[in-house]
């Protein structure tokens, strides 16, 4: 009788999970899970908020830190671009023929995420220093 008792609880714990809001971190797992299935449109929406909070991060990181120049705009492009590469050919393990080659997941979301680069850098530089 306890047998039946553990197997309906064990049996109700992942409705409870659900409900509870526990189901979020099985959906970002998916984000870094190798064995996922992807389609394009969802691979190259992934690359491009990646993107997003890179160019936010480093837009902050250069503002708070008073650098200036095309060194560190170069700095960012090389550090967008080895991350989203990074990304999709080892983390993912995925094909990037299927998606379109490397040119089209590689500039997915570039120039967004350069525009809120430049955006978080000379707001964040502004305020910091003047």
């Amino acid at each position: 009788m306890k047998k039946k008792s553990k197997a309906a609880a064990g049996g109700r714990q992942p409705q409870h999970a659900a409900q509870n809001g526990h189901v979020l971190p099985s959906k970002l797992a998916r984000y870094l899970d190798p064995d996922a299935s992807w389609d394009k449109d969802q691979l190259l929406d992934a690359v491009h908020w990646i993107r997003q909070a890179v160019g936010l991060a480093c837009g902050l990181l250069w503002g708070a830190v008073p650098l200036v120049g095309a060194f560190w705009i170069a700095l960012f492009f090389t550090i967008s671009t080895v991350i989203v590469h990074l990304y999709y050919a080892y983390l993912l393990k995925i094909d990037e023929e299927d998606f379109g080659g490397h040119a089209a997941l590689l500039q997915e979301g570039l120039f967004a995420s350069f525009t809120l680069f430049l955006l978080s850098w000379i707001l964040v530089y502004s305020l910091a220093h003047f």
